[in-house]
């Protein structure tokens, strides 16, 4: 099913959301890689403050190249996900609402989600030069000593993604494999 949702994104809409769903996402989106959470998490880790509040917010784990003349970025495609699971199930407790890359979770993070009432999206892999062109404004807020890793903050209109993970715990992948060998299984 298609639904257009707005970013930050509303827990009732969030809760809405089905492994399977196609979802075109306005508003804000931040971007942060692996070196942006590590040392997220390290501030956590010694009480101090994130640069950004997390509460509803959606991270795009996504580094972009360097901007063409008139763009605000350049190519804008995922990273794996799992690069970041060692550091998101605490940002997830912190009331993170989503999350998009590419590739499966671990059972931490997917636990997470389920007791946080998060979604975690993925987007195309090898389509960042497209899913660039969904992003209309694009500003470096935290650590800018990253360079691509910096934690940005994007401006979209209908940037597509489709949901893996709901907020139960459904799981597009596996979902997708027991769809195959039962079809499979079927065709025998």
């Amino acid at each position: 099913m298609d639904k257009y949702i707005t970013a930050p994104i509303d827990k009732a809409v969030v809760e809405s959301l089905n492994a399977g769903d196609y979802v075109y996402i306005s508003g804000i989106l931040y971007t942060a890689r692996d070196a942006a959470h590590k040392r997220m998490y390290e501030i956590l880790q010694n009480d101090g403050n994130l640069p950004i509040d997390l509460k509803d917010q959606i991270i795009y784990y996504m580094g972009p190249s360097p901007a063409r003349e008139g763009r605000p970025v350049g190519s804008a495609g995922p990273t794996t996900a799992s690069r970041m699971d060692k550091y998101t199930p605490e940002l997830l407790d912190l009331g993170l609402g989503a999350m998009i890359g590419k590739g499966k979770r671990s059972q931490a993070v997917i636990d997470a989600i389920k007791r946080n009432k998060a979604v975690y999206l993925a987007a195309v892999g090898g389509a960042g030069a497209l899913l660039s062109k969904c992003i209309v404004e694009s500003e470096v807020v935290a650590y800018e000593d990253l360079g691509t890793e910096a934690i940005r903050k994007l401006k979209v209109k209908d940037f597509p993604a489709i949901v893996v993970i709901d907020t139960n715990g459904n799981n597009l992948y596996e979902i997708a494999v027991k769809e195959h060998c039962r079809v499979e299984e079927t065709e025998k």
